[in-house]
């Protein structure tokens, strides 16, 4: 990874990496798993920057200045973001590597960054939410037990109303206040008490008509999760050839900027050039004004 887009790219990566990771410690939830990720990434990084300082040396021999420019120009700031991010992840925090940690390098990943530094409304630090969607579980948390009581003879000829009336409310909260059926649809009958009262082969055609509903349902979420896969398919090749073109993109920005760089210069030297020009063409109309005064007083 020898281009410093690239190298700004994955900063502004490992900085999101960080967000998160603060994000989760800030709601103690188990934020340990990235750590191996973003480690990757700092060494991705750092390498990316050994390579560039390579890439540098080998321009400035080949006598390629505007290349070599372009790398030194882009070189501190990579170098001071490589230490910022690696003092966050270590956990040196200060107001220096904050700011580093908290702006993006491209712009358009603002909206990303505002998010990430944004804690959940109602969040405390400390303590997890009250009420949360996620499926993560904050570490040390222990989740309640729920103890039931059972007896052998719940309901026997001595049992109270009262009690009888208790058995019923428990076993409506352990089994749910319906019935199951086989068709949640059906609300009058199940499986069963449609079978109630047929013959053997009556039975049997019930059942394999039931087998050609499921089968008939099964073949259409099949077609169903082929035409899924068929569309994920045409937006991965979507993807790479965007991600294609991005790279040409990025390929003749960096040439454009190169030739631009070079124009650049070029006008400085003109200009430089210029104005030694006007200071000469002034010292030759010197030089014959003084010339025509000694021959005018010999």
């Amino acid at each position: 990874m020898s281009n410093p887009n690239q190298l700004y790219l994955l900063a502004d990566h490992i900085k999101l990496s960080l967000l998160e990771r603060q994000r989760a410690q800030s709601l103690n939830l188990d934020a340990d798993s990235k750590d191996g990720h973003i480690s990757r990434s700092l060494d991705q990084f750092r390498d990316g920057l050994a390579a560039i300082e390579k890439e540098k040396k080998r321009l400035e021999e080949s006598g390629d200045e505007d290349g070599a420019l372009t790398i030194d120009d882009a070189l501190p700031g990579l170098q001071k973001q490589y230490s910022d991010l690696t003092s966050q992840f270590h956990g040196f925090s200060s107001p220096a590597t904050e700011s580093t940690l908290t702006h993006p390098n491209d712009p358009t990943l603002s909206s990303d960054f505002e998010h990430a530094t944004t804690s959940p409304t109602g969040a405390t630090t400390g303590a997890p939410p009250t009420s949360s969607t996620s499926n993560l579980r904050p570490k040390g948390a222990r989740t309640t037990s729920k103890t039931v009581r059972f007896s052998d003879n719940p309901a026997g000829p001595g049992a109270s109303a009262a009690g009888a009336n208790d058995e019923a409310d428990l076993e409506a909260q352990l089994f749910g206040s319906g019935r199951y059926r086989d068709n949640p649809d059906d609300a009058g009958m199940g499986y069963r008490d449609s079978a109630a009262g047929m013959s053997n082969t009556q039975i049997h055609a019930y059942h394999e008509e039931i087998l050609s509903e499921q089968d008939a349902q099964l073949d259409a979420l099949g077609a169903s999760i082929a035409r899924q896969r068929e569309l994920s398919l045409r937006i991965g090749d979507e993807l790479d050839e965007h991600v294609a073109m991005l790279d040409d993109v990025d390929g003749a920005v960096d040439r454009h900027q190169g030739r631009l760089d070079r124009a650049r210069r070029q006008v400085g030297r003109i200009a430089r050039a210029a104005g030694d020009s006007k200071q000469m063409i002034a010292i030759v109309v010197l030089i014959i004004i003084l010339v025509l005064l000694i021959a005018v007083l010999k």
